[in-house]
C-alpha cells in the first residue's frame, strides 16, 4: 500500500522492508531499488514467497481479501482500514507499536494533529469578510476516473479531507459512485477537482469540464495530498493552504 510504503521509509525501516507494489513511487530509491510484487489488487504470490517475508502490511480497501487470506495462511498480516484522519493517526501509532518504532511514530503523529489543530479552512475565511464582486465556492466534486467518470463520494479518506478544507461534496453516495453528464450538470459543483491519480488528469481534461460547467471552478489537484494516509499527511495542510488560497482568488 502506497501510503504505508512511504510512512515505513519516514520511520526509519530502510533495510527492514524487501517489498512493495507497483505504485509505491515513494520514496523514488525504494521504487528503483526494492523488489515490487506486483500491484495492490493483483500480487504476485510467488514472489512474496520468494522474500520470506517476517511480516505484511496490507489495507483492506486496497488490497484483494482473497490474496490477503491466502497471505494469512503462511506468514504475518497487519491490516488498516482508514475512513478518518483519526484511523490514520491511528494507523500510524499501531504500526509504530508493531515494528518497534513507537517514538518516530508519536512524533510523526502529533506533527500531524499539530498542523491539523492549527489549519483554517475555507468555510472560516468566508468570515473575514467578502467584497461585494467576490464569491464563497464551497460546493465541489471530485473526480478519481474519467471514462467513465468516478467521484470520491461518503466514506472514504478523500472525503474526509474535502470537509476538513471546509468543502461540501456534492455527491453523498457512499465510496467511489459513477456519475453521467446530466448528474454532474445537475449537482452543479461549485469547484471541480480532478485528482491527479489514479487517472492522470491533465489540461485536455480541465477544458472538457470547464465547458461541461462553465461556472465552476476547475482545477487538477495531488491524489497523494488527499488520499494517502500516511506520512504524506506532513504536506497536507501546507498544500489546502495553497488550494484554498487559490480557490479564494477566484
Amino acid at each position: 500500500m502506497p501510503s504505508q510504503t512511504e510512512l515505513l521509509f519516514e520511520l526509519g525501516l530502510k533495510e527492514e522492508v524487501v517489498g512493495i507494489t507497483n505504485f509505491c513511487v515513494h520514496p523514488e530509491e525504494w521504487y528503483r531499488t526494492k523488489t515490487r510484487v506486483g500491484g495492490t489488487k493483483k500480487i504476485d504470490l510467488e514472489k512474496i514467497k520468494a522474500l520470506k517475508p517476517d511480516l505484511i502490511i496490507g489495507n483492506k480497501e486496497e488490497n484483494d481479501q482473497f490474496q490477503i487470506e491466502e497471505l494469512m495462511k503462511d506468514y504475518k498480516v497487519w491490516m488498516s482500514d482508514i475512513y478518518t484522519l483519526k484511523d490514520a493517526l491511528n494507523m500510524i501509532l499501531s504500526l509504530g507499536m508493531v515494528l518497534d518504532k513507537h517514538k518516530e511514530a508519536t512524533n510523526i503523529k502529533l506533527q500531524i494533529e499539530s498542523d491539523f489543530k492549527h489549519f483554517i479552512p475555507l468555510e472560516y475565511l468566508s468570515d473575514r469578510g467578502l467584497e461585494s464582486n467576490q464569491r464563497y465556492w464551497q460546493k465541489v466534486a471530485y473526480f478519481i476516473w474519467n471514462d467513465p467518470y468516478m467521484v470520491a463520494g461518503n466514506n472514504t479518506f478523500i472525503n474526509e479531507m474535502l470537509k476538513t478544507c471546509g468543502l461540501q461534496n456534492v455527491f453523498n453516495a457512499d465510496r467511489y459512485p459513477e456519475v453521467n453528464v446530466t448528474q454532474i450538470k445537475s449537482a452543479a459543483p461549485e469547484i471541480i477537482f480532478l485528482s491527479s491519480e489514479p487517472f492522470p488528469f491533465k489540461e485536455k481534461q480541465v477544458l472538457e469540464f470547464q465547458r461541461m460547467c462553465p461556472d465552476a471552478i476547475v482545477l487538477v489537484v495531488d491524489g497523494e495530498i488527499f488520499s494517502w494516509y500516511g506520512s504524506r499527511l506532513l504536506k497536507a495542510t501546507t498544500y489546502f493552504k495553497q488550494l484554498i488560497e487559490k480557490i479564494s482568488s477566484h
